[in-house]
């Protein structure tokens, strides 16, 4: 079979296939996971400081290959399945099949082999970084003390790993000659303590005798009028949620002060998600599009407004992580009117072709509405004129500073 793993899990088997995560071969199972959480070891007491996992949702049994993909579906490599938990952990070594492709700063995308080549048995200070080296002093007289080549390791993982090794290169101009920069696409641990420990057995990899843990970095949020937003509208057909956001659009493309994505529900599925049904995979995968293209336009500092119906929570929640996972703002508005009124409005005429039994699975009628519990705006429209709606959702943007 074939799998495209979590990027997490995708950063991981990097670091397992260039020799970054030595002595791991693979991915851990139970065993060494546990081992690891109650000790810091594996199973056999070799030290090792933080979980390197991969979980797939479908069942495999040992001795089974999975060919393990990037997400444009280059395989990347084969892991030969050790062992299963039911939970979906999956265990077992893994084996490259070619060098990987990269994105930004490639050529700085090095195996420890080649920079301990290029070392040459020579001491080395490895400096790994997550944001930019504010004092470069310490490293400087450490350097000099240890007599050492000065390694700048930028952690480049997500969206901020561009940054991140563009601060390495500028830093590198300061530092003494012969300063080394390699990528590093180290995903970040939940503990500070855990993540420290792994950064010094990556630094050790790439042939560091002494490892400096640059600071932390500060992330100061732009004001909200600056910063991407999605509002996205969630309810039942017939709610009014698709003329409240094209009022909104309409508002705010008269205000002029923000750039503006509209994406209605109705218009994506005869564009972006062509052919999909109404079952709930597709439904979740139109959703999962919408929330990608308005995560797109948030991620560049834009305001995109949705007005799907959206009917599954989880699927409202994952949209949500990709907004915030690029930086950007997230907005629920609930158009809570109520099925009776829905039903009663039924302009197009679906609810009467669904409780004749003519539309499958119709939110509302034959399939379910989940109601959020974590809408940031609640709105019926029972007895609210769309203008009042509008302003409403206008007055939350303008009070979150969003608007001007």
């Amino acid at each position: 079979m074939e799998w495209t793993p979590e990027p997490h899990e995708l950063a991981d088997l990097e670091l397992l296939l260039s020799g970054a995560f030595d002595p791991l071969t693979g991915f851990l199972g139970h065993d060494d996971l546990h081992a690891v959480h109650e000790s810091g070891t594996l199973a056999d007491g070799t030290p090792w400081p933080a979980p390197v996992t991969l979980h797939l949702p479908v069942e495999v049994s040992p001795g089974d290959e999975v060919t393990l993909l990037d997400p444009e579906g280059l395989p990347l490599a084969v892991l030969t399945v050790t062992a299963q938990e039911p939970d979906g952990l999956t265990s077992g070594p893994v084996k490259a099949l070619g060098a990987p492709e990269h994105g930004p700063f490639a050529r700085l995308r090095r195996t420890p082999a080649e920079v301990k080549e290029e070392l040459g048995g020579r001491p080395a200070l490895a400096v790994t970084m997550r944001g930019p080296l504010d004092d470069l002093s310490e490293i400087v007289d450490t350097a000099k003390e240890l007599d050492a080549v000065i390694m700048l390791l930028p952690l480049s993982y997500g969206e901020p790993g561009p940054a991140i090794v563009r601060a390495a290169l500028r830093a590198k101009d300061q530092l003494p000659d012969g300063t080394i920069v390699v990528s590093v696409p180290l995903a970040p641990r939940a503990e500070p303590e855990i993540d420290l420990e792994l950064r010094e057995h990556v630094a050790t990899a790439y042939g560091a005798t002494e490892h400096l843990a640059g600071p932390e970095p500060v992330s100061i949020p732009g004001p909200p009028h600056r910063r991407g937003l999605v509002v996205f509208f969630t309810g039942l057909s017939g709610s009014g949620k698709s003329t409240i956001a094209r009022g909104l659009r309409d508002a705010l493309l008269e205000l002029g002060t923000r750039t503006v994505t509209y994406l209605d529900g109705d218009v994506v599925r005869q564009l972006l998600s062509k052919g999909l049904t109404f079952s709930k995979s597709d439904r979740d995968l139109n959703i999962r599009r919408i929330g990608f293209v308005a995560a797109e336009a948030a991620r560049h500092g834009g305001l995109a407004i949705c007005a799907p119906i959206a009917p599954y929570a989880a699927t409202r929640a994952e949209v949500r992580e990709m907004v915030e996972s690029v930086g950007a703002d997230f907005l629920l508005v609930h158009v809570a009117t109520p099925l009776e009124e829905c039903e009663r409005r039924d302009r197009k005429g679906l609810y009467a072709k669904a409780r004749a039994g003519l539309i499958p699975e119709f939110t509302g009628i034959s399939d379910p509405y989940e109601e959020p519990d974590d809408a940031d705006l609640v709105i019926d429209t029972t007895h609210m004129t769309i203008d009042a709606a509008v302003s409403q959702v206008l007055g939350t943007l303008r009070s979150g500073g969003w608007i001007r």
